[in-house]
């Protein structure tokens, strides 16, 4: 099954199936060069543009049907700067192959989401991140980027270059420019102990604090319909390197968590009823476990149970209290949730429409199995987060818009008149960004 979105007869759909578009035509630009001239030619035509990554939103924030620019000839690393510890590269790269390639060089990025399908420009656009204590999303690791803007001009920037631009164009959502190479802060390899346990949900909530404050990195699964959940605390070893042996790996990570899994979803979608006995067991089914790895071994998993996705940053402080409203509301509705809630956190950043801009944050993720009716269920669990401020992942579901944008974020006004002065004629425009954005 292929990680990424896919093109049938002109009509293109991300990885979630749940966005489709039909583009007047695609380009696959093989340089800087080609993807200017590109934004140039569709401006003539009238055409609005967009770049697209491997369709891993679930919003239709990459949607369009103008010009689709497939980003796959632009990848590859750049250059690696080991005094200033940096690394550039294009911004087609799949986070996957960049992991690989700076482990061959000794080096690893501080943080990471859960999967790494998703390209580099694609992954920090949106404002994908994992769980830290001290180390925010993939776009905060960012020192330098290169951006194509509507009239063909390529701009470098960086904190001492277009520092104003370098600010929101880190998570720019597409909305100022086609992003063609990124330039991440990078370290030396290190080693991970990952730390996996099941504990009671009361007992995470009432220890959220303290767990919190004790692990570089902790995140936990609740299984709606029950009291259980599943708790990963990553934290830096001086090693020696003990991966999950390989057969385990893969009855955990393959058979139990995505072959077993599909079964369980499958068998829910059929027949809600059988739901909360399935997640008794599905949370029951894993298994106490501690394992050494270099950090993307340990950071991500593979995720090839299709689903949809719904995630809010709120206040960490509001943590608890949104996760105990989250829960009575599943128990006295008569919603049959059959995926994990999955929760964890990051560090306050200052970057313009990071969900983390300027407040430490905690992210709560609600799912659907793919092809399940999920609107009951988000529409209620985004009442909740929106009554604590919260801020909806740029690339998952969520019917938030400018308005709303206008009073949870700050500096949303920094960004739109950024917008205004890059992109006057709406070049990259669409109908996602109309709405979040404003016209």
């Amino acid at each position: 099954m292929s990680s990424t979105a896919s093109v049938k007869n002109g009509t293109w759909r991300n990885w979630g199936g749940n966005v489709a578009a039909r583009p007047a035509r695609e380009v696959t630009p093989a340089s800087v060069e080609e993807l200017s001239a590109a934004i140039r030619r569709a401006a003539e035509d009238g055409l609005k543009v967009k770049a697209v990554g491997t369709g891993h939103s679930f919003t239709s924030i990459a949607a369009t049907d103008g010009v689709l620019i497939r980003p796959q000839l632009l990848t590859g690393i750049r250059n690696i700067d080991r005094d200033a510890m940096t690394v550039t590269v294009e911004a087609g790269t799949p986070l996957k192959r960049l992991n690989m390639a700076l482990v061959r060089e000794g080096l690893s990025l501080t943080n990471m989401g859960d999967i790494m399908e998703q390209t580099v420009s694609g992954a920090t656009s949106t404002g994908t991140h994992g769980t830290g204590r001290e180390s925010g999303s993939i776009a905060a690791q960012i020192r330098g980027l290169e951006l194509v803007t509507a009239d063909g001009t390529v701009l470098t920037c960086s904190e001492k270059e277009n520092p104003e631009v370098f600010a929101a164009a880190r998570i720019g959502l597409g909305a100022l420019g086609v992003v063609t190479a990124i330039t991440f802060a990078v370290e030396p390899v290190f080693l991970l102990t990952a730390r996996e346990e099941p504990m009671p949900f009361d007992k995470v909530l009432a220890d959220f604090d303290e767990l919190w404050a004790e692990n570089e990195h902790f995140e936990f699964y609740w299984f709606p319909h029950t009291g259980s959940t599943n708790t990963k605390r990553n934290n830096r070893s001086a090693g020696p390197e003990k991966p999950v042996p390989q057969l385990q790996g893969w009855i955990e990570d393959e058979f139990l968590s995505n072959g077993v899994f599909q079964v369980a979803q499958l068998v829910g979608r059929a027949a809600p009823a059988a739901v909360p006995a399935i997640a008794q067991i599905s949370s029951k089914a894993l298994s106490a476990r501690t394992y050494t790895d270099i950090p993307y071994k340990v950071f991500t998993s593979p995720r090839r149970v299709r689903f949809v996705e719904m995630e809010y940053a709120v206040p960490r402080a509001a943590a608890v209290e949104v996760l105990r409203e989250l829960k009575a509301m599943v128990d006295r509705s008569d919603l049959r949730v059959s995926f994990p809630v999955e929760v964890r956190t990051a560090p306050a950043d200052d970057i313009t429409l990071s969900t983390a801009s300027g407040r430490d944050s905690a992210y709560i993720a609600v799912h659907m199995f793919k092809g399940t009716p999920y609107q009951r269920y988000f529409t209620a669990a985004e009442r909740i987060f929106t009554a604590h401020e919260g801020r909806p992942h740029w690339g998952k579901v969520h019917t938030r818009d400018a308005e709303y944008f206008a009073q949870v974020y700050p500096r949303f006004g920094e960004f739109t008149a950024l917008r205004d002065r890059l992109d006057p004629d709406r070049r990259f425009q669409n109908d996602y960004l109309r709405r979040v954005l404003g016209a």
